[in-house]
C-alpha cells in the first residue's frame, strides 16, 4: 500500500471560501491531470471536489514534501496568484500508504465531513472516479480500492445509525410536515425566497406538491424561485392584499421582529377557520405569539427543530466507534486482496510462457522423437503434457497467493 497517496485541502484548515480556488471545471480537468501524470509520472489518479473538499489521489513512489507538493501544484494550473499558493502549503493534508487508505475509507463514509453521516459524499465520491475512470486516469489498483470503499461505506451505512436521522433544519421541517399528511394540492405560501425556504419548497416540489405562490422583499428574488416551482411572485408588500387564502405557511426572512401578526394573519386567512400548518423557520420567529396563541395552528418552528438536530447530531458522533471498526474490518480484508492481486499481475505472462515451452519442444527439441511415436503413444504424450501444463500454470500462482495470504495475517495480528 505505501504507493498510495492522497493530497488534501479541507474544511479542517482551508477556509471554504479558498477551497473554491482548487477547483477544477469538468472542461478543464482532462487537459491538467494529462499534463500532470506525464510531467510527474503519476500511473493512476483521481480528482474529488464538493463544497468542503479537494483531494487528489493517486498511486507512485513519491514522496509528499513540500517540494514536490509544490510542483504538484503548479503543474496543475491554479488560476491564484503564487503567494497564495505557498499559503496552502501550509494548509495541505498528506497521507500515504496505510494512512491513505484509511483516510479514503473515513472520507467516504463521511467520517471527516463538515456533516458527520451525510451520504452524499459517497455518491461524489464515486462521480469523481468514474470520470477520471472514463478518461482513462485509472488503472487496476485504484478500481480495486475503489470498490472496497463502495463496499465499506454501505456497510457503514447499513449496520450503523451514523446517517440514519436528519440534522438540517430543513430535513426535519419536511418530516414534520409529512407528519401533517398534507393533501396534494394544498396551497403552499412561501414568505421570503432565501435559502432555507428555497431548500424546503424545492423539496416539497420533489415529492410532487405543486400548488405554490412565493413572497419577498426583493421582487426580482421571489419571481427567481417562483419560476422554479412554476408558481405566482410578488412583494412582500402585497402580503397584506392576498385573498386567496392557504393551507401550509411557510416563513423565513431577515427582518429582526416577526412580520406576522394577529392581524396580517386573520386576512390570510380570507374567512376560514379550519387549523392551518405554518412553518416558522425565522431567527428571531418571523411569526407573532400572539398568532400561535390565538388561532388553531400546527406550528413548527425553528428552535425546537434545533434542539432535534442537535440531539441527531450526537447520535451520529456516538456511532463513531461502530463506523470505525467496520472500516478495520474491510482494511484487514483488504490487504491480502491487493497482495494476490499484485501476484496475479506478476504472473500474468506465466501460462503464456509455458505455452511457448511446449511448442518448442515438442515442435523443435523432440520433434523427431515425436514423430516416431504411433499415434496412440502420441495421444498418451499430449495427455501428459496438458495435464503437466496446466499444473505448472496453477501450482505456482495459488503457492504464491496462499503465502501472501499467510504473511498477511501475520502482519496484521
Amino acid at each position: 500500500m505505501k504507493n498510495l497517496k492522497v493530497i488534501a485541502f479541507t474544511h479542517k484548515h482551508v477556509e471554504l471560501k479558498d477551497l473554491g480556488n482548487l477547483v477544477i471545471c469538468n472542461e478543464e480537468l482532462e487537459e491538467r491531470l494529462i499534463n500532470l501524470k506525464n510531467s510527474l509520472d503519476i500511473p493512476e489518479i483521481f480528482y474529488i471536489a464538493t463544497c468542503n473538499r479537494v483531494e487528489f489521489v493517486f498511486s507512485g513512489a513519491h514522496e509528499l514534501n513540500d517540494e514536490f507538493i509544490a510542483n504538484f501544484m503548479h503543474r496543475m494550473n491554479f488560476c491564484v496568484p503564487s503567494e497564495r499558493l505557498q499559503c496552502y502549503l501550509g494548509q495541505v493534508t498528506r497521507y500515504s500508504g496505510m494512512d491513505a487508505l484509511t483516510h479514503l475509507f473515513r472520507m467516504s463514509c463521511s467520517l471527516e465531513s463538515l456533516v458527520v453521516g451525510e451520504k452524499e459524499i459517497l455518491a461524489q465520491v464515486r462521480r469523481a472516479y468514474e470520470r477520471c475512470r472514463e478518461a482513462g486516469f485509472t488503472g487496476d489498483y485504484l478500481r480495486l480500492v475503489m470498490d472496497r470503499l463502495v463496499k465499506t461505506a454501505k456497510e457503514v451505512y447499513t449496520y450503523t445509525n451514523i446517517a440514519r436521522n436528519p440534522i438540517s433544519v430543513v430535513s426535519l421541517a419536511y418530516r414534520k410536515l409529512k407528519e401533517t399528511k398534507l393533501p396534494q394540492n394544498a396551497r403552499i405560501l412561501v414568505i421570503g425566497s432565501g435559502e432555507t425556504n428555497q431548500n424546503l419548497a424545492k423539496y416539497l416540489k420533489k415529492h410532487q406538491h405543486s400548488n405554490f405562490t412565493v413572497f419577498n422583499r426583493t421582487l426580482a428574488n421571489a419571481q427567481k424561485l417562483a419560476a422554479e416551482l412554476n408558481a405566482e411572485a410578488f412583494p412582500l408588500s402585497a402580503l397584506g392584499s392576498y385573498k386567496k387564502g392557504f393551507d401550509v405557511m411557510i416563513v423565513c426572512t431577515g427582518s429582526p421582529e416577526a412580520i406576522i401578526d394577529s392581524n396580517l394573519y386573520e386576512m390570510l386567512l380570507n374567512g376560514e377557520t379550519d387549523r392551518k400548518v405554518v412553518v416558522d423557520l425565522a431567527i428571531p420567529n418571523d411569526v407573532d405569539a400572539d398568532v400561535v396563541a390565538n388561532f388553531p395552528i400546527h406550528y413548527i418552528e425553528v428552535s425546537s427543530l434545533q434542539a432535534i438536530a442537535e440531539k441527531n447530531k450526537q447520535d451520529r458522533y456516538n456511532e463513531l466507534e461502530s463506523a470505525d471498526a467496520i472500516i478495520q474490518q474491510n482494511i484487514q480484508e483488504f490487504l491480502p486482496i491487493i497482495k494476490q492481486r499484485r501476484v496475479e499481475v506478476a504472473m500474468r505472462e506465466v501460462p503464456e510462457m509455458i505455452k511457448e515451452i511446449r511448442s518448442f519442444a515438442l515442435n523443435e527439441v523432440f520433434a523427431e522423437d515425436v514423430q516416431k511415436l504411433d499415434p496412440q503413444a502420441r495421444a498418451v504424450l499430449e495427455k501428459v503434457i496438458n495435464y503437466m501444463e496446466k499444473k505448472y500454470i496453477k501450482v505456482p500462482m495459488v503457492m504464491a497467493k496462499e503465502i501472501l495470504v499467510k504473511n498477511s495475517q501475520s502482519e496484521i495480528n
